[in-house]
This record gives C-alpha cells, structure tokens and sequence, in this order.
C-alpha cells in the first residue's frame, strides 16, 4: 500500500488517504483492492466517508469508476451514504463525480506560510499559562473533552477517541514539546498541537479553544505560540488545513499571513450512473 500512496502523492502533488485512514489501513473495515492494491485502492469508514486512489500506471482504464462502483455498493449495505474525498481537487475526480450524480458539499483548503516572516507578539490573557502535554496523564482525559467541546460540529476531529489520541502519540512525529496545552487558573482551556513532517514541513495540526473560554480570545495567542514552537525547532515552513465554511478560522489564519496552497473536497451522493 504504501508505494501506491506514495505513487499517487508524486503525481498528484498530495497526499492520496488522510491521516486517519492511513492509522487504519490495518483495522477491520471496508478496503476495495485493484489488483491486491497494486493498480487501486479504497478505504469506506463506518460513516459513509470514502477515501478512493487509482494508481498512475493505471489510470485511463475506468478503473476509477469501478472503485466507485465498489463503494456505492458497499454503502448500500451500510445504509447508503457514501461521500467521497478528491485530495487536491483533481478535475478528473470532479467530471468522475458529476457523472456519478454527486454533489460537491466541502471544500478543505491547505494554506502555509514561511516562518522567517515576522510574528506577531501577542500576549496571553490574564491568568492564561502554556505548558507542553504530559502523555500518560491526566492531561489526555482533559484534551480529550475539550476538543470535543471545541470541535463538536465537526465531522471527523469531534468523534476523536482515546485510541485515535494514542494512536498519534505512538507516531514517530509526535512530540510532546510541541503538543501546547493552554490552562486558566489549572484547567485546560485550549491547546495547539503541532505537527513535523519527515521532510521538515511544519503543520498546525489542531488548535482549539473550550467554548466556555471563547471571551478571552486565546485563538490568536496559542496560534502564534504553537508557530514560534516550529520555529524554534527549525523549522522553516508551516501548513495547515481549515475548513472554507469557518470563516472565523478563515479570517485569524490570514492574520497570521497564511496563503492558499491547495484544497481537498468532498461528493455526496444525489444520484446514480
């Protein structure tokens, strides 16, 4: 599997399956394979959420409308929903899409920004301290309800679990200096976990405040703390994903200087082919 990911990656400029589903390419579940995974991949999560890589030696074939076909069939017996993932926003996805009756229903953009560019100073509020995540405490329970509380409409970081926390931690990136809790008078009331690539690239991975604490806009402060974190970690570039429908998130990471570099989008199912 990992050369037809790392195949698709090269021509296609990103990623081919998100994170989670690359933490679950060995746990039960839907996985359609083309030629032992060799020609296509597709990965169907307990949601209806679909994840979908036709190898570049392959393509021109219709292999990438037999994957989908796979997939409607499997959700039909799942309970029919079925949304479809296109890493980059490919037009060959997207005329895939169109023929198959789907709807474009989310746009996830990836921006980045270089980090010898200047930083804002921005002071924490009053009685707000940052310390770096302790595993194995008490500190897991804690982040745990709080991006929950922080990320509660959103589809995939809301439903995060203990296992799906530990899984990141037992990554080789994962690195607990760069993993910022932010506490109020000794309760967590927001937190940045940041990101290393094994090329060096640099990611805000999740940052996130408690609703309770939304009136002493952290957002801005732990964002800045979590870049100069990178930085001060050589890293020279930061990358993030955001959802275009959060305008809120939208508006402080252009702030910050952050400038589109891609985007990742989802096809619900409206129709049939």
């Amino acid at each position: 599997m990992s050369e037809l990911t790392v195949e698709a990656e090269a021509a296609d400029g990103t990623p081919p399956l998100s994170e989670q589903t690359v933490l679950r390419l060995s746990t039960p579940g839907v996985h359609l394979l083309l030629n032992d995974g060799r020609d296509g991949y597709g990965h169907l999560d307990h949601d209806g959420a679909a994840e979908l890589i036709v190898a570049p030696h392959a393509r021109g074939r219709g292999l990438g409308r037999a994957l989908v076909r796979a997939a409607l069939a499997a959700a039909d017996e799942r309970g029919g929903r079925l949304e479809v993932w296109s890493h980059g926003d490919h037009p060959a996805a997207a005329a895939l899409a169109r023929s198959f009756g789907f709807e474009r229903t989310r746009v996830l953009h990836r921006l980045r920004r270089l980090l010898a560019l200047e930083l804002p100073h921005v002071p924490l509020p009053d009685r707000v301290s940052i310390r770096p995540f302790v595993p194995g405490s008490a500190d897991e329970q804690a982040w745990l309800r709080v991006n929950a509380r922080a990320f509660a409409t959103h589809p995939e970081q809301g439903r995060m679990t203990l296992e799906d926390l530990r899984l990141r931690m037992a990554e080789p990136w994962f690195d607990p200096a760069g993993f910022l809790l932010a506490e109020r008078d000794s309760t967590l009331v927001g937190f940045h976990w940041t990101k290393v690539h094994p090329d060096g690239l640099g990611e805000i991975y999740v940052l996130g405040v408690d609703p309770d604490a939304a009136g002493l806009r952290l957002g801005l402060p732990l964002a800045v703390a979590g870049l100069v974190s990178l930085r001060d970690r050589g890293v020279e570039t930061a990358m993030l994903y955001v959802d275009e429908s959060n305008a809120k998130a939208m508006k402080l990471y252009a702030k910050l200087g952050f400038t589109p570099w891609s985007s990742d989008v989802t096809y619900l199912r409206t129709g049939g082919a």
